[in-house]
């Protein structure tokens, strides 16, 4: 049973278009196959069946007046409610999502500072087992099988959190982040799959990755 005061409805109100806007994004892009993505399969392969099993969770968060270091602490406090949110079982993480909606950064077209906190936070939420991915109309970032496609293009800035999974090797491998964060990430993704991989392939590679990582931290330090 849940009961709601007049200014939490006027709240809802003010907030339901967005929220309903992003769902049906989720549906009709995320949940489904596009031309360009390279792969068979719908955009993100976890959606439909989170969709579902009721795992995802919203929230719109008004972003005025805001700075960035203001916006860094509200993104860390959804993510210790995320990890304080209980699964039955490892199939359930797997499909947990929140997905933190910024409609006034999208007034105002700053979508640098959704990119910004994204940076800031990707090594606390990596080495957390977490991931944490900027969406919004003009994100650059390309997708695994196509580098034309743009799988995070949003009709609205968010932040999408998520348990981080095998999958995710290649994006802790940017040639974006500096050779000392992808050594964190790489540690990170050992440290939380290195005792239940079963593809000793992909094991492998992480290893090997990080061997290498090493190496160019290190030729960089002599230099």
């Amino acid at each position: 049973m849940q009961l709601y005061t007049p200014i939490e409805i006027e709240q809802i109100q003010q907030d339901l278009p967005y929220l309903i806007e992003i769902m049906e994004w989720v549906k009709s892009f995320l949940g489904r196959h596009h031309p360009d993505l390279g792969r068979t399969g719908p955009v993100c392969p976890y959606v439909n069946h989170a969709l579902k099993t009721n795992s995802i969770r919203t929230a719109v968060i008004r972003a005025n007046n805001l700075d960035l270091q203001q916006l860094e602490e509200i993104v860390r406090s959804y993510r210790k409610i995320f990890l304080k949110i209980d699964a039955e079982d490892e199939e359930s993480l797997i499909n947990k999502a929140f997905l933190l909606i910024f409609p006034d950064i999208h007034k105002h077209e700053t979508f640098e500072l959704i990119d910004a906190v994204q940076r800031k936070l990707k090594p606390l939420f990596v080495e957390s087992g977490l991931m944490i991915g900027e969406f919004h109309k003009h994100t650059q970032s390309s997708g695994l099988h196509n580098p034309n496609f743009r799988p995070l293009r949003s009709p609205i800035p968010l932040l999408a959190i998520r348990f981080m999974v095998e999958s995710d090797l290649p994006f802790l491998q940017s040639q974006d982040d500096e050779p000392y964060l992808r050594i964190r990430y790489l540690e990170a993704y050992l440290k939380h799959f290195a005792h239940k991989i079963v593809d000793k392939t992909k094991l492998n590679n992480a290893y090997q990755a990080l061997a290498q990582e090493q190496l160019k931290e290190e030729n960089l330090i002599i230099k």
